[in-house]
């Protein structure tokens, strides 16, 4: 008899655990999660949007140019010789952009290079949404001013179809490298792709977004 009662305690014990893990549960799958607003999305919205309408004089809010993707691109010659180094240059950009690159294959053999066809040579993330204005927000706020000697971007760099390019030398520029574990300095490729049907079009949405541009020069007689 003691034995059945020691069973059915221990039964009702677990069968009290069990509902009140699954009330723990359905409480925390009901709480609402809390997003964080972006920063320079709701600028965009409220600022960017109504000083470009002006600018252009646009008829509708539809045809105000928008920032759509930034491809983060890092060419590792150094992963011909040596694996290890591509596996770095990996995981600090996984760092950096907050998402997992992808890694890039050559796609010519090269013999002056000593590159075969196949072998990986690079890696690459392209950022959307929320993460791309993350990023672009660290871009101009943080990591741009901590260039030794910046006097700005040339803005010679744009494609002719609105999208902008620009080359970073060293990847310590950003606050998530940590200094003391980088064993190589590794640039990268930066490149933010935009609606803009013309340059001019892309120069002041990104310089509405607080892109650092040289000045144009207007020279006098």
């Amino acid at each position: 008899m003691a034995e059945k009662k020691t069973q059915k305690d221990s039964a009702d014990k677990k069968g009290k655990t069990k509902a009140g893990s699954d009330k723990k549960s359905k409480q925390k799958s009901s709480a609402p999660e809390i997003k964080i607003p972006i920063r320079l999305f709701e600028y965009y919205k409220s600022d960017v949007v109504p000083q470009l309408m002006k600018t252009f004089a646009y008829s509708n809010v539809m045809m105000v140019p928008k920032l759509s993707k930034i491809v983060i691109n890092m060419g590792v010659g150094a992963a011909v010789a040596d694996s290890k180094v591509l596996e770095e240059a990996n995981k600090e950009l996984e760092t950096i952009a907050g998402q997992k690159p992808s890694i890039r294959k050559a796609k010519k053999s090269i013999s002056n290079f000593k590159l075969r066809e196949g072998v990986n040579i690079g890696t690459m993330v392209t950022l959307r949404r929320d993460r791309m204005y993350e990023f672009l927000d660290r871009l101009v706020n943080v990591a741009l001013p901590r260039v030794r000697d910046f006097r700005g971007l040339s803005d010679k760099s744009f494609d002719g179809r609105g999208n902008f390019t620009l080359g970073i030398k060293e990847q310590i520029i950003f606050p998530e490298i940590d200094f003391d574990k980088v064993t190589r300095v590794m640039g990268m490729d930066i490149t933010l792709v935009t609606t803009a049907k013309t340059d001019n079009e892309s120069y002041e949405l990104l310089k509405a977004f607080g892109m650092p541009f040289i000045k144009k020069e207007i020279k006098t007689a």
